[in-house]
C-alpha cells in the first residue's frame, strides 16, 4: 500500500537530466581527481633528471689519469694545474669522454710541525688511493721510504719488485727526464698569512722521483694508456 502511495505522489517527478560540461569544467573536473599524481610525478621526473646529470657530470669530471704527489708539502695550486695541464698533452682519452683530464693529487704524509691530524688525514687519503689503485704514477720525496712503507712500486719496465733492490731500479730523478724537466709550467704563488710565497715550478719539482706501480686486472683495458703515457714522460731519460 504504502509503496502504490509513493510511486503516486512522485510520478510526475524525472530524474535532473546531466547538463554537458563545458571545456573548462572539464579541464577543472580532470584537475581535482589527477593533481597529485601530476605533483608526485613531476617530483619523480625532477629526481631522475637530477640524477642522471649528476652522473653525466660526474663522468665529464673523471680524469683519464691519476698522479699521486707524495712529499712533504701540498703541491700549491698553480704548479699542480699547469702540471695537469702540460701531462694531459702527452695522455690520451682514456674514458672516452671526449677530453683527456689529469688529476694530480697531493699527499704530504711527511709534513712536520703540530698538524698531526693533517697529515693523518693525508695518510689516510693516499692508502685509499693506494687500495683503490688510483694513481698508477708517482712523484716521490723519497722513494726508498716509499717503498719500505707500502711496498707498491714496480721496476721501471713495469715488472715486479724483487726484496732488496736498489731505489734506481723503481725511480727516475725529475732532473734524469728530459720530457719532465723540459715542461714549461711557470710560477707559482700562494699566501701563509700576510706573507706572499712564489716560486718557480719546475725548480719545486726538481727534488721529485718518477715512479709508478702495475695496474690491477680490472685495469687492464687502460694498461695500455698508462704504459704509453709512462713512454712519453720517461723518453730520453738516463741518456
Amino acid at each position: 500500500m504504502a509503496s502504490a502511495y509513493w510511486e503516486r505522489k512522485f510520478r510526475n517527478i524525472r530524474p535532473e537530466e546531466k547538463r554537458p560540461l563545458t571545456s573548462k569544467e572539464r579541464r577543472a573536473n580532470w584537475w581535482y581527481y589527477h593533481k597529485w599524481h601530476i605533483v608526485i610525478g613531476a617530483v619523480l621526473l625532477a629526481i631522475v633528471l637530477d640524477l642522471a646529470w649528476s652522473m653525466w657530470t660526474a663522468r665529464q669530471n673523471q680524469p683519464d689519469y691519476q698522479i699521486a704527489c707524495v712529499g712533504e708539502y701540498d703541491l700549491p695550486e698553480d704548479t699542480a694545474a699547469a702540471l695537469s695541464e702540460a701531462l694531459a698533452a702527452l695522455g690520451e682519452d682514456v674514458n672516452g669522454d671526449g677530453q683527456v683530464l689529469v688529476s694530480v693529487r697531493s699527499y704530504p704524509i711527511y709534513q712536520e710541525g703540530e698538524d698531526g691530524e693533517y697529515k693523518a688525514a693525508a695518510q689516510m687519503t693516499l692508502m685509499a688511493d693506494l687500495e683503490a689503485c688510483e694513481s698508477i704514477i708517482f712523484l716521490l720525496e723519497d722513494p726508498e721510504d716509499f717503498q719500505d712503507s707500502y711496498e707498491v712500486l714496480c721496476r721501471l719496465d713495469g715488472s715486479p719488485l724483487s726484496p732488496g733492490e736498489e731505489w734506481t731500479a723503481y725511480a727516475l730523478a725529475w732532473t734524469d727526464c728530459p720530457v719532465l724537466s723540459g715542461l714549461e709550467l711557470g710560477g707559482f704563488s700562494y699566501q701563509v698569512g700576510a706573507e706572499t710565497v712564489s716560486g718557480d715550478s719546475q725548480a719545486l719539482l726538481s727534488d721529485l722521483y718518477l715512479a709508478r706501480r702495475s695496474p690491477r686486472a680490472e685495469q687492464e683495458d687502460h694498461a695500455g694508456a698508462w704504459d704509453r703515457l709512462w713512454s712519453a714522460l720517461t723518453e730520453g731519460a738516463g741518456a
